[in-house]
């Protein structure tokens, strides 16, 4: 026994009567059977959650977001936040969950809380979080005497387990599950004035909030309960009481320590001092010379009052992401925000972001390199990524007998279940192995690998899914959130978001505006209707009013900086007032006409061998990946005399990795003498944003005007670079499309599907009034000059006016185009958080309507995502007496793998295959028997190529090159 005072202790001293302190004493919170055989009371895990939150108070929560609980709690804020988390199980206390285990229900029945027959039937059930509500909701609208701030509360119980049921489903079907008599309302009551009492508080109307958090707080702040109790509830850490006597708060404080200590968790800067000169976060933090627009995102990110949103323009290239990195600091400083979530367009495009801010982060403080988390299903094959969150106490792991993720958890279980929702039929993740190596106080904290835990990191880079997810009505959305609150958040290439996708960032920036999360946009080639739906967005949320309108003035130039915040309940927007020069002067860049819509890319390889005879450094951008390895072979028959690089979705994930490394290696900034003298990299879309790469001539198929330019982004793009005389000026040839019927382009079928044919007719015109009409014998050898043409072309681009020839039909082909992206807008609605009419809502109450949740890994990226479905598989090739890994390692006779670091080669393997074969992979692929008991293989479909290299699957025959990669052929 504990010299401190024990819960029995308390409930003497409040004057329970002996019979009460034996059932409340009774009550159970953890079984032996699913707590590590160890009982934990009731009253016991509600005390650990209490002090977790506490110690989430000192070394996590974000200096904004303990502000403004201090301000709801009349300046309790610690003593509320860990009330309002350890309250959170109390719906535990009665027969619905007490009965689910005979061995625990014994003692609780014999100490007289007693119930007859309970339902079986699972929709008759009452689940504990649901209960915990309606046992609440009635004492804080009686003790608190305010409808208001216990219609805010209660939601917060009832969400623990990752939705948010209306009010009318606190209403269990059968009341026997509530507990019936005066021993099980006593019980009941006891549990939550005890708690209370032990917490800090003489009683439950001394808990009354004299404020509200806005919705979006109310998010977070749920989402922040979700994550104490999952710390509490690990079992390793907290073992389990089953004496009464020896629970008490001090004793959960030492193990909250102790546990969060094991864990390796912190917060991020902990409250960041205001820099002393303004551009030190440029030029001292990130060491670079400050330019113009550099400058004036931070000047802005000063200037602005409160926090806001912030829509960077700049050229490709200019030094965006620094400057927002920079802006971040200060933003961040100035308002008490402890991250950074940095949101990237793709997988390949997050990695080199992850290296910056890296190294960013290291310049604050070394120690914090450890939680800075790549978020993306291929961070294994980052090696920074693997070095910093593998490396330490890499010996210790092996030793304990973990897996190549050290960590018990389930990259497929986006439910992230805990036995408790096993107790409902939701079976939880079982690790196959040994258990979890204990961490080491400075290593990384891979709690955080857990599944939706991500974010909670207090620096985090990923792609920009896990934004568009923590705005989708899915179950545990407010962990998501919890991770984007706190700190600021800063979108990148934010252009590249298509119109489905864009419903969710509106969304969530509605949600980040009205959290005072303060959001940083970048972008090259913004449609300035995109600009205005942004600051709308944000500004609804700020404002909490789902119309807000606040018209953008035309920016002076480009680049330029557009901030709009909410101040004293009006909206403010406001771009650049000055005209700010950009880093380099616009250079005048040739555009020409390559006509081509052939598929044997001999055309494209023929002008590539031509521009190269002498040397130099050609980027060729297609839209397909079949094209793209057309280019390639044409170049390979004839001999090509030089280096070649191949990059498309259907590499291996080590292959892919591999050569996006050697690009940047040799084409990449301060390449110096590295830069070969004669290299062609043939690409598809993977080369059209965050690809620092620096080509000489560009080849590229026609794409939409926004996305033409960014490609262009990678032509002469860094300073010093040697090149020969024939390559002194930029020039882009633009292929991938002919002259058809009466001068109307002609298009190849792959673009037509993803861009539709109005976005390219618009294109077309537009490269057509500089490089003259598509046919024509003779060149107009017009340009265009980037970036000064950039804003207007866009504008042009994505404008009502009509820029193509009357012969060409534009009309027709915009209106087929609105109606299929007007069928995606509205697509995207049933799974936005809110419905529009329900933006004014002032709680969580019923947020999660009709049930709302989603099954798989699988189905969680393609809420965000509209397209096609495709399925990833791990290649594997039969040998003689069973298999191999794509590279050769030897996996065994049915798959199976004993060495982790073959299970890293196996996984290199991986490759996305093509939709059209979706159906048909997901019918016949299945994982090898092997690796059933593997929790990175055991739903990894195999594609098991036989020994002459290839698999049939359907009509189509596959095989892997090691050059061009998955080849599909028709059968």
């Amino acid at each position: 026994m504990e010299s401190t005072p024990s819960i029995v202790d308390l409930m003497r001293a409040m004057g329970l009567s002996e019979e009460a302190i034996v059932r409340v004493s009774r009550l159970w919170g953890k079984s032996a059977a699913r707590n590590g055989g160890r009982t934990h009371l009731l009253l016991g895990h509600l005390l650990d959650t209490a002090a977790v939150a506490e110690v989430m108070w000192d070394r996590y929560l974000s200096v904004a977001l303990r502000r403004r609980l201090e301000e709801v709690s009349g300046g309790r804020g610690r003593l509320w936040f860990m009330w309002v988390c350890g309250i959170h199980d109390c719906g535990k206390a009665c027969p619905a969950f007490q009965s689910l285990d005979d061995a625990e229900a014994a003692p609780v029945r014999a100490a007289g809380l007693s119930w007859g027959r309970l339902p079986t039937a699972r929709q008759q059930r009452w689940r504990h979080d649901v209960a915990g509500a309606a046992l609440l909701r009635p004492r804080l609208q009686m003790e608190w005497d305010s409808a208001e701030g216990a219609a805010w509360v209660w939601p917060l119980v009832a969400g623990h387990h990752g939705w948010f049921p209306s009010v009318g489903g606190l209403k269990p079907r059968h009341r026997d599950v509530q507990g019936r008599g005066a021993e099980w309302e006593e019980a009941q009551r006891a549990v939550v004035d005890v708690f209370t009492r032990a917490v800090g508080f003489e009683e439950l109307a001394d808990v009354r909030p004299v404020g509200a958090l806005n919705r979006a707080e109310q998010l977070g702040l749920s989402g922040l309960i979700v994550m104490a109790d999952w710390i509490a509830s690990d079992s390793e850490q907290f073992g389990g009481i089953a004496d009464a006597r020896e629970i008490s708060l001090a004793g959960a404080r030492r193990r909250a320590e102790v546990a969060w200590q094991r864990l390796g968790l912190r917060g991020g800067w902990g409250g960041l001092a205001i820099p002393e000169d303004r551009l030190s976060p440029l030029a001292e933090r990130l060491k670079v010379t400050p330019r113009a627009s550099q400058r004036e995102l931070l000047e802005r990110a000063w200037s602005m009052p409160v926090p806001g949103l912030m829509v960077a323009e700049a050229p490709m290239g200019e030094g965006k992401t620094k400057a927002a990195l920079a802006a971040a600091e200060v933003l961040a400083a100035r308002f008490g925000l402890d991250g950074v979530f940095v949101a990237m367009p793709t997988q390949a495009t997050s990695d080199p972001m992850y290296e910056q801010v890296l190294e960013w982060v290291r310049s604050f403080d070394p120690g914090l390199e450890a939680q800075v988390a790549l978020l993306h299903g291929k961070r294994r094959f980052n090696p920074r990524w693997r070095e910093v969150w593998e490396g330490v106490g890499a010996a210790a792991i092996g030793e304990a007998g973990g897996g190549y993720e050290p960590v018990a958890l389930d990259p497929f279980d986006v439910y992230g279940a805990t036995e408790e929702d096993a107790e409902y039929g939701m079976a939880p993740w079982l690790p196959g192995g040994g258990g979890v190596a204990q961490e080491v106080r400075d290593g990384p904290a891979r709690w955080f690998l857990g599944s939706k835990r991500g974010l909670l990191t207090a620096f985090a880079v990923g792609t920009v899914d896990h934004l568009l997810l923590a705005a989708t009505r899915t179950r545990h959305v407010m962990l998501r959130f919890a991770g984007l609150v706190g700190k600021v958040v800063v979108v990148d290439e934010v252009h590249a978001a298509d119109i489905y996708m864009r419903q969710f960032l509106l969304e969530a920036l509605r949600w980040l505006g009205q959290a005072k999360v303060p959001v940083i946009l970048l972008s090259a080639t913004l449609p300035p209707a995109q600009r205005q739906s942004f600051v709308d967005a944000y500004l609804s949320g700020a404002l909490n009013a789902a119309d807000t309108v606040c018209p953008v003035p035309e920016p002076a130039g480009y680049p330029c900086v557009t901030v709009s915040y909410a101040l004293n309940g009006s909206p403010v927007a406001g771009s650049s007032r000055e005209v700010v020069p950009p880093w380099r002067a616009s250079v005048p860049t040739r555009i020409d006409w390559l006509p081509d819509v052939s598929e044997d890319g001999v055309l494209v390889a023929s002008r590539v061998r031509e521009e190269v005879a002498g040397g130099g450094v050609v980027l060729v951008v297609v839209n397909k990946v079949d094209r793209a390895q057309a280019v390639y072979r044409a170049l390979t028959e004839d001999g090509f005399e030089g280096q070649m690089h191949l990059l498309h979705g259907r590499l291996c994930s080590a292959h892919r990795a591999k050569r996006t490394d050697e690009c940047l290696r040799l084409l990449g900034p301060g390449a110096g003498e590295k830069r070969p003298e004669r290299m062609v990299v043939i690409a598809t879309q993977l080369a059209e944003q965050s690809f620092d790469v620096d080509a000489d001539l560009l080849i590229t198929d026609l794409a939409p005007v926004d996305l033409l330019l960014q490609r262009i982004g990678r032509l002469h793009r860094h300073s010093g670079t040697r090149r020969l005389a024939s390559f002194t000026e930029p020039r882009v040839l633009v292929t991938g499309v002919a002259a058809g019927q009466e001068g109307r382009p002609s298009f190849l079928p792959a673009s037509k599907g993803i861009y539709g044919e109005w976005a390219l007719l618009r294109a077309a015109a537009l490269v057509a009034e500089a490089a003259g009409p598509l046919g024509s014998e003779a060149s107009q050898k017009g340009v265009w000059s980037i970036p000064a043409d950039v804003p207007s072309l866009v504008a042009r681009a994505y404008g009502e006016a009509e820029v193509c020839p009357p012969d060409w039909e534009e009309s027709a082909a915009r209106e087929t185009w609105w109606a299929r992206e007007h069928t995606r807008e509205k697509k995207a609605e049933d799974v936005l958080l809110t419905r529009a009419r329900e933006w004014g809502a002032l709680t969580l109450e019923g947020l999660h309507y009709a049930g709302a949740r989603m099954a798989t890994g699988g189905d969680l990226e393609a809420v965000v995502r509209d397209g096609k479905r495709s399925v990833e598989v791990v290649i594997v090739r039969r040998s003689a007496g069973g298999y191999r890994a794509l590279d050769g390692a030897w996996i065994g006779v049915h798959g199976e793998v004993d060495d982790e670091t073959v299970v890293g080669r196996l996984l290199g393997g991986a490759v996305r295959l093509p939709s059209g074969l979706t159906e048909v992979a997901e019918a016949g692929l299945v994982p090898l028997p092997g690796w059933a008991g593997h929790p990175w293989l055991r739903y990894a479909p195999a594609l098991v190529l036989e020994e002459d290299g290839t698999a049939l699957l359907g009509k189509v025959r596959v095989s892997y090159d090691e050059f061009l990669g998955l080849v599909v052929e028709e059968v």
